[in-house]
């Protein structure tokens, strides 16, 4: 905890550390972080392996807020910057995640439709922007062969 070592801080939160700590210990690797005042692709990439290594549970979260409020405003405001880029980058993962699902499922309800598809009109559908993918899956209904589809892409271009 006192080596001024960033690997330090990320390997601290791979440790078997007793479950009363847990909390205590992510809130010190952070502070440790914070104070190193590396560049931000170095903190980011060490900050999420101690976000990776030691997931807190939602009491063990409210511990963690209660420690961060013991350090000085200064440390308190950069940790609290890395925590809210994790959940920036959780929704915006969620986000991708979700439009990858749609893509999938209407993909697959064409094909379910219309038999297979060729690639290339595959890689068009999910090309579609969210708003047009969802009109697509309403459309499909309406779909009996391939070239309703063709047409339908081919309408979206004009």
């Amino acid at each position: 905890m006192n080596r001024s070592n960033p690997v330090a801080s990320a390997l601290m939160s791979k440790m078997d550390i007793a479950l009363p700590d847990r909390a205590k210990v992510k809130a010190e690797c952070l502070r440790l972080l914070v104070t190193l005042k590396l560049n931000p692709a170095k903190m980011q990439l060490i900050s999420g392996f101690i976000d990776s290594y030691l997931k807190l549970n939602q009491a063990e979260e409210q511990r963690f807020q209660t420690e961060l409020g013991s350090f000085i405003q200064e440390e308190q405001e950069e940790v609290m910057q890395i925590v809210t880029s994790w959940m920036r980058q959780g929704i915006e993962q969620g986000i991708e995640q979700g439009i990858q699902r749609e893509k999938d499922l209407v993909v697959r309800l064409l094909k379910r439709k219309l038999g297979e598809i060729d690639a290339e009109l595959e890689a068009e559908v999910r090309r579609l922007e969210v708003e047009r993918l969802e009109f697509l899956g309403e459309a499909l209904f309406d779909f009996s062969t391939v070239e309703d589809l063709r047409h339908w892409l081919d309408n979206q271009h004009s």
